[in-house]
């Protein structure tokens, strides 16, 4: 038996459920679970991966490919896309800078992640780590406000996602790691 469907019908396609790495200043904490929850659970646009904490054996490592390396493996896993929430603080957390460096390292195994920043709401004047300005600089990341709809951020997390494999020459990644959090320009501390 075949199946009718009304005049002027159009099926849509299923859209892809990207599995996102989720970097965030743990200051935001409480906006972050509200991102995750509202674009996770609601709306299914994509599948996360997170982590509250790093293992202090990761932090108090001085050895660079170490650190990114078991970021790379343990944390990202596999995801596909990277996206940092971007807070009042954000910029200057040494964690977010690893977990950016570790995503768009390339391997004979793996590929980079797409990098996406999305803003945090309430969050206007915003400073963008170092790393994601460069590569927001370079058309490889893109920056978005808060989302509208599940379909703007899906079409958002798409082209993080194609840009890591039609451009990952756009990609920089200077080799330093910042071994502590820098000066936050908003607070004029470092926290």
């Amino acid at each position: 038996m075949s199946q009718w469907w009304p005049p002027g019908y159009h099926a849509q396609p299923e859209r892809v459920r990207r599995k996102v790495f989720v970097s965030y200043d743990s200051a935001d904490v409480r906006s972050v679970e509200n991102f995750i929850g509202r674009w996770t659970n609601a709306d299914r646009v994509f599948i996360p991966r997170y982590i509250g904490c790093f293992d202090e054996n990761i932090i108090n490592s001085g050895d660079t490919d170490y650190v990114m390396g078991r970021i790379r493996r343990e944390y990202l896993g596999d995801s596909t896309v990277t996206l940092v929430l971007v807070g009042k603080c954000t910029h200057s957390r040494r964690y977010i800078d690893w977990e950016i460096k570790a995503s768009l390292r390339q391997g004979q195994s793996y590929l980079p992640n797409g990098l996406l920043a999305v803003a945090l709401p309430g969050y206007r004047s915003l400073h963008l780590p170092e790393r994601l300005r460069l590569n927001v600089d370079s058309r490889y990341a893109k920056f978005c406000i808060y989302p509208g709809s599940a379909g703007e951020l899906a079409a958002c997390i798409e082209d993080a996602y194609n840009a890591s494999v039609d451009h990952p020459e756009l990609i920089v990644n200077p080799a330093d790691s910042w071994r502590y959090n820098r000066c936050c320009l908003e607070c004029g501390i470092t926290h």
